[in-house]
């Protein structure tokens, strides 16, 4: 690929991310991105021969700054395992709850070609990072399992937190006690409480 089609692939990847920021995953269609991208309906077939193909850079970049996003907190965080799960944990629901459109397109597989389009790239050692730290956190635990409980408590958190359910139903305004408590109930009782 030659500078200009790179340009252009990154301008519609670009677009996507755009629009689906403002008006959420199902407005990402082919025709609609070119439009605003400015160039013909047919354009972004050359370099995304499927819609999935698209949706797939498009959640890739979600990924990448999803990850990004996790080592910043990772590198402020001066405590001990954790408390770098509990930094993970909290910049996930952050991710979540400000880009609501992205986190729901990341995690839609049944929408996405994940395993032949490198997602699991960038997927999957943000995982592994997360059981890592469990591991170094809670000794003996299985750590993997622990992360996918983990991780599917926090998803129901983000989702139940934009929906304002939990909000109703706990009266807080702020996310920090809810997910103290999911961390205790998966890593146990911090050390002094």
């Amino acid at each position: 690929m030659n500078e200009s089609d790179t340009n252009l692939r990154d301008r519609l990847v670009d677009a996507g991310v755009a629009l689906l920021a403002a008006e959420g995953p199902q407005a990402l269609t082919l025709r609609e991105i070119a439009r605003r991208t400015g160039v013909s309906h047919g354009a972004p077939r050359r370099y995304f021969p499927t819609h999935l193909e698209l949706l797939s850079a498009i959640a890739g970049r979600g990924f990448a700054d999803l990850a990004g996003r996790a080592h910043c907190a990772l590198g402020r965080e001066t405590g001990g395992p954790r408390a770098q799960v509990a930094a993970l944990a909290r910049t996930y629901l952050e991710f979540a709850l400000d880009g609501p459109g992205m986190y729901e397109l990341m995690f839609r597989h049944d929408l996405l070609e994940s395993g032949w389009l490198g997602l699991r790239d960038t997927s999957l050692p943000l995982f592994s990072l997360l059981a890592g730290l469990i591991g170094d956190a809670v000794p003996g635990a299985d750590a993997r399992r622990v992360a996918g409980a983990l991780w599917a408590n926090l998803h129901g958190v983000a989702q139940l937190w934009r929906w304002r359910s939990l909000q109703l139903a706990t009266g807080d305004e702020d996310f920090g006690p809810l997910l103290d408590t999911v961390l205790a109930a998966h890593l146990g009782p911090e050390a002094g409480r």
